[in-house]
């Protein structure tokens, strides 16, 4: 066997545990089908600007040896979270602030916001919400519920809010504070540079192939590695013996525009229905930049099917009852480490991705 760990996805996952194993000595290889290594956070230049071509990645933690671990690897600047929101001709602070609650309804105070609030969900007198919207108005009221909240999940999951179920959404946070920042996390911000440095460098010293068919390689290969690190689709591994599992994806749509500043934010969300993008994104408002052009993403999300990019696992009850048997699968296979948000069929931020690789590494007695 010509190495120690074949690596299947050339993501912060793979990244991370190839690089934690090049320190020992090990022989690592890794693989993607892309054409590029980095997974989602992958960033292009384009005029100059770092895109992130699979949509806004905003590095933040708790984790204060996470934060001090990523920053071997670049320099983060101190960029801060506050998207806006647009409903109709309306523009709103998110998350729910002060901000959000004073431009709604013309209040000043904590206490007006919190009397409003309380007013409409007593008015409402949900008791037992029996899907996501009556979860939601039973957590925020009818205008924030209306304005925020109804547009933007059904777009993201296209369906409606009442054939979603309650679970989906455990708590809507609103803040009585005129604070924009939408991470409560200790240490946020952007690498300098874009994020495709950062595995560049944790990619260091292994070997890396590209646009790479890990099924099609195996057939060839199969005594390539001792161990296999697998964070592709969890139910491709198993050629979907149990069925498929459910995934939703996103087409962007990039346009350079000859402007220096498009939006005047990185993240411009879109509430209401009819439009059919969820947010656009000008990137170079990340770090700063002072271009004289801008570039802007729409994010359009879609029903996943085979042969899509898969983004976000749909954590449903049929979904996980579905993605525990293959859990379940998955740890009969001994030399296998599964990881990542495919490999696990979990959303993941990117700190806990470090964090389970990490862990990973740990398990093999390395760390």
């Amino acid at each position: 066997m010509k190495y120690d760990y074949l690596i299947v996805g050339a993501g912060l996952f793979g990244a991370v545990f190839a690089h934690e194993m090049t320190k020992q000595g090990k022989k690592c290889l890794v693989l993607d089908k892309r054409k590029h290594i980095a997974g989602n956070i992958y960033c292009e230049d384009v005029e100059g600007i770092h895109v992130h071509k699979y949509g806004a990645h905003i590095f933040h933690t708790s984790n204060k040896e996470i934060w001090e671990y990523m920053n071997q690897f670049a320099e983060f600047n101190n960029y801060i979270n506050s998207p806006v929101a647009v409903y109709k001709d309306e523009l709103y602070n998110m998350p729910f602030n002060m901000n959000t609650f004073s431009k709604m309804w013309g209040i000043k105070t904590p206490q007006e916001a919190k009397d409003i609030i309380a007013g409409q969900i007593a008015e409402l007198g949900i008791t037992e919400p029996k899907n996501l919207e009556e979860q939601a108005l039973s957590l925020v009221g009818r205008d924030v519920y209306e304005r925020l909240v109804k547009g933007y999940t059904e777009k993201q999951w296209g369906r409606d809010c009442k054939e979603l179920p309650a679970f989906i959404i455990k708590r809507l946070p609103l803040r009585f504070v005129y604070d924009n920042n939408y991470f409560n996390d200790r240490y946020q911000g952007i690498p300098v540079g874009g994020y495709t440095k950062i595995v560049e460098k944790l990619l260091e010293g292994s070997e890396v192939l590209l646009g790479i068919d890990y099924f099609e390689y195996r057939k060839k290969h199969a005594d390539a590695a001792e161990k296999t690190v697998y964070s592709g689709m969890l139910d491709r591994y198993f050629d979907y013996q149990f069925g498929v599992l459910e995934y939703r994806s996103v087409r962007f749509e990039q346009e350079v525009l000859s402007m220096e500043n498009y939006q005047g934010n990185a993240v411009v969300n879109y509430t209401e229905r009819e439009v059919p993008y969820t947010r656009i994104i000008e990137h170079k408002h990340f770090e700063y930049g002072a271009q004289p052009v801008t570039v802007i993403s729409r994010e359009y999300p879609s029903e996943w099917k085979k042969g899509d990019e898969p983004y976000y696992p749909v954590n449903d009850e049929k979904n996980e009852l579905l993605a525990a048997k293959y859990r379940e699968a998955a740890k009969e296979e001994t030399n296998v480490i599964f990881g990542g948000r495919l490999g696990e069929y979990r959303y993941y931020d990117m700190d806990k991705v470090v964090e389970a690789a990490q862990q990973a590494v740990r398990k093999e007695g390395v760390l």
